[in-house]
């Protein structure tokens, strides 16, 4: 009887600790949340947009839905309004990295890096400085979500926005980011080694300074150049996208020798969470290849 007891005891605790060891394990920080899955094989650090938040990044980033039990970690991170990144913010988005993954135990390895529109900026320029620093933290991918990488280009199409006046949403943010420019930076005809600086990549220059440390990683490019839409809302062409600039990183980071590296222009998936199409969107991301990507060892 007793014997009986004991191994009905036993059964029952090693299916508990089966069932504890396949739970994910949130952790809640100051300016993170953290998911580590039950049998890691990767984790993904992603940063929002500018104006965005954790909250937002978990709504409209869909593939991230039990992305867990993948074996994807998954690091939100809420540093937003930031377009570029100095040198001590750098260090210091990197020190907080490097004190999250110490206080969590993650293991530093199939680290990928990404981020949606301005956030996108942020990743890049982190992993290069990761790189560049020999940083414990060392990323085996990147991903980069529509963003404005090109701040030239983008003070440009700001002005342009306004000239235009076609959407009002436009012209808001083109008067916004005219006057968050030219406080920071100045205007690109008086302080254009700032924006070659700053900027992920300046196509005017075709400067490779801050994507030359990416030639040996995996790297996705993605946008959904949706010239229907943007015409008709925006009154905008395809060289006033961020598709554009994308594409010509694309071309730089071949020429400088990545061939992982991947231009992937989508088509129908720019819709929101609340059902709105937009092609500057999170869900412009496909959830299984993305996966596959990842674990991807080759």
């Amino acid at each position: 009887m007793f014997k009986n007891t004991l191994i009905t005891l036993l059964f029952f605790l090693l299916v508990f600790n089966n069932v504890k060891s396949q739970e994910v394990k949130t952790t809640k920080g100051n300016h993170f949340e953290l998911k580590i899955a039950p049998q890691q094989k990767a984790i993904l650090i992603l940063f929002p947009c500018y104006p965005c938040n954790i909250e937002h990044t978990q709504t409209e980033a869909a593939f991230l839905k039990d992305i867990e039990k993948e074996g994807i970690s998954t690091l939100l991170l809420d540093y937003n309004q930031k377009l570029y990144l100095t040198e001590a913010e750098k260090k210091e988005y990197v020190d907080v990295l490097n004190k999250i993954f110490k206080e969590n135990s993650i293991k530093e390895e199939n680290i990928f890096i990404g981020g949606f529109s301005s956030g996108g900026n942020v990743a890049i320029l982190l992993s290069s400085y990761m790189i560049k620093t020999k940083n414990p933290i060392q990323p085996k991918g990147l991903i980069v979500v529509d963003s404005p990488i090109d701040l030239e280009e983008l003070y440009k199409s700001a002005k342009n926005d306004i000239k235009k006046n076609k959407d009002a949403d436009a012209v808001a943010e083109g008067k916004f980011l005219i006057d968050l420019l030219e406080k920071e930076i100045g205007t690109p005809q008086e302080n254009i080694e700032k924006y070659k600086s700053f900027s992920p990549y300046l196509v005017s220059s075709n400067s490779t300074d801050n994507i030359g440390y990416l030639k040996n990683i995996k790297v996705r490019l993605y946008c959904e150049p949706d010239l229907e839409w943007q015409m008709k809302n925006k009154a905008r062409k395809y060289e006033d996208l961020n598709a554009f600039k994308l594409e010509k990183v694309y071309h730089s980071l071949l020429n400088l020798g990545n061939h992982q590296v991947e231009l992937i222009k989508t088509k129908g998936r720019g819709i929101r969470a609340n059902g709105q199409k937009h092609p500057h969107s999170w869900n412009i991301v496909e959830r299984e290849n993305l996966i596959q990507w990842i674990l991807r060892t080759s």
